[in-house]
């Protein structure tokens, strides 16, 4: 597993009933394997009881997922299409912090079912024409049920303080969750 960046990544394409298909791309880079969505900006996301939303307006965001490449990890790209696709889907507005909880396995075999997000410092915002704003690129970290309950019972700050105290590395697709104290 050595390509580069500028290899041609692996491509699927996940269609959900009443939206338009999102792509999620699979890159090598060096000992990672890096996903990302493609179609999650098309449009900008809005409250679902807004019945007139700005259809230009509005934050917009792709979402990526870096893990350490020591297994295929199928299904996750299913699992992030579905998170990309919630914004169309469900009204829901990805940003910093947000907790997305699929409440099923996010790959064949993972103990993680839920998705922690936060800012992808490695890719920069994509501009777009005014008065369009940015799309935002956000990480997606991978979590466990119990990982999930303690971000909604202590906030995202207090699960990263834990990892970094537990030197847990969360792309490790084999990591053990942290226990809530």
């Amino acid at each position: 597993m050595s390509d580069s960046v500028g290899s041609e990544p692996q491509k699927a394409s996940v269609t959900f009933l009443g939206v338009e298909p999102v792509d999620v791309l699979r890159f090598v880079v060096d000992d990672e394997l890096v996903f990302a969505t493609v179609g999650c900006s098309r449009h900008p996301m809005h409250d679902p009881n807004d019945f007139a939303p700005d259809p230009v307006r509005g934050p917009r965001a792709e979402v990526t997922v870096r893990m350490k490449a020591v297994s295929a990890l199928p299904g996750l790209h299913k699992s992030l299409a579905m998170l990309a696709a919630a914004p169309a889907v469900e009204g829901l507005i990805l940003a910093e912090d947000s907790l997305v909880d699929l409440q099923e396995p996010l790959w064949a075999g993972a103990i993680c079912s839920a998705f922690l997000l936060a800012a992808d410092t490695d890719v920069a915002d994509l501009p777009l024409d005014e008065p369009a704003e940015p799309v935002r690129f956000l990480r997606a970290v991978p979590i466990t049920a119990n990982e999930a309950a303690w971000v909604r019972l202590k906030g995202a700050a207090a699960l990263r303080e834990a990892w970094t105290e537990a030197g847990v590395d969360i792309a490790d697709p084999t990591r053990s969750a942290v226990t809530p104290s």
